[in-house]
């Protein structure tokens, strides 16, 4: 390249915070027919992160797909972020990853070789997934949008869906929050480079090593945090388990600059869009401050996983993450209580 290309000047919106209203996707996909078939496990039910489909009774296929626009200025960062996002899906069922399909929407005036560069990082990712890629499908686009189709194998006793947590259970969170209004702050050129090498690296992060060690665990419902946000996922996990979440703020991780940002007013559209649709099924303690409430609905892009898991095992849990090399902060961040007004009660202090 002879000049160094910006993609994020080519995209509205950054990463998952381009995702449609939750409102809208709930309105449109609550009147899509519903299809009946005794070996599909997991559907659209429960807002899982992707569908689950009985092959044999050792073996069940999961399938996901995500895409979007560029939250990152590389094109091979851009490309690693976009897969890393994708597979993410499969880890957050339990699953290994095993076929990838690229999806491509590019403007054709960017050239062959920033392409190449998005496709590299998507496929190095995918080989440090351990899985195959295997083609795909593109198409010509004024603005650049990168992505994959994503199958993953896994037994059909061990799925891991929104619903399952129990009253009683502790709440983990891999990885720091933030993502959305740093990538705001990056696309402002107003972040610093080891707040933009710290966003990335947690984008990039694979949620492999964090899926592994919950294996050992008797994991009773786990998702990832992306666009929808930490409520919003949250939100998923409490109507699919009809449970009620208490989330402490002061034990969330943070993504470093990332509360000073929300402080100044940089944050992403989608953090309004979630929390217009979100926010009056949560409770937040009037002690929470405007910036820590931006970030509760801040959308991520490739987040970490949210899992809930018996009270007695929450701390070996986070003793056995460390221990396996996962690089990323991990937390008990909460809990799983009976059933209340809400489904969601942000407090500031446990």
């Amino acid at each position: 390249m002879e000049e160094k290309i910006k993609l994020t000047q080519y995209s509205k919106s950054a990463g998952c915070a381009a995702k449609l209203e939750p409102k809208i996707l709930q309105e449109v996909v609550g009147k899509l027919p519903k299809f009946q078939d005794e070996n599909l496990l997991v559907g659209v039910e429960t807002s899982d992160d992707g569908a689950v489909y009985k092959i044999s009774e050792d073996l069940a296929m999961i399938q996901t797909l995500d895409f979007f626009p560029p939250m990152a200025d590389d094109p091979y960062v851009f490309g690693q972020i976009a897969a890393a996002n994708a597979l993410s899906d499969i880890y957050a069922m339990g699953g290994d990853p095993r076929l990838a399909l690229n999806i491509v929407a590019y403007p054709n005036c960017l050239g062959s070789e920033v392409l190449g560069e998005i496709l590299a990082g998507g496929a190095d990712k995918v080989k440090e997934a351990g899985a195959v890629l295997a083609g795909g499908h593109s198409i010509n686009d004024e603005e650049p949008k990168y992505g994959m189709s994503v199958t993953g194998f896994v037994h059909p006793d061990r799925i891991w869906k929104n619903a399952g947590a129990q009253p009683g259970d502790l709440l983990i969170l891999t990885k720091a929050l933030g993502a959305g209004i740093l990538n705001t702050a990056v696309k402002a050129d107003l972040a610093s480079p080891e707040e933009k090498k710290a966003v990335q690296e947690s984008m990039t992060y694979l949620n492999k090593t964090a899926m592994e060690v919950f294996r050992q665990f008797p994991i009773h419902c786990c998702t990832d945090v992306t666009g929808f946000s930490l409520a919003g996922h949250g939100l998923e996990i409490a109507k699919a388990s009809q449970v009620s979440l208490e989330i402490f703020t002061d034990k969330l991780p943070l993504l470093p600059g990332a509360l000073d940002y929300a402080s100044m007013g940089l944050v992403p559209e989608g953090t309004y869009r979630n929390k217009a649709y979100q926010k009056e099924e949560t409770f937040l303690e009037p002690e929470i401050s405007e910036a820590m409430e931006d970030l509760l609905f801040d959308p991520q892009t490739s987040g970490g996983l949210l899992a809930a898991v018996a009270f007695e095992d929450g701390e070996k849990l986070l003793e056995a993450l460390k221990e396996g090399g996962l690089v990323t902060p991990a937390a008990v961040i909460g809990r799983v209580e009976e059933r209340k007004e809400h489904f969601i009660y942000f407090r500031r202090k446990k």
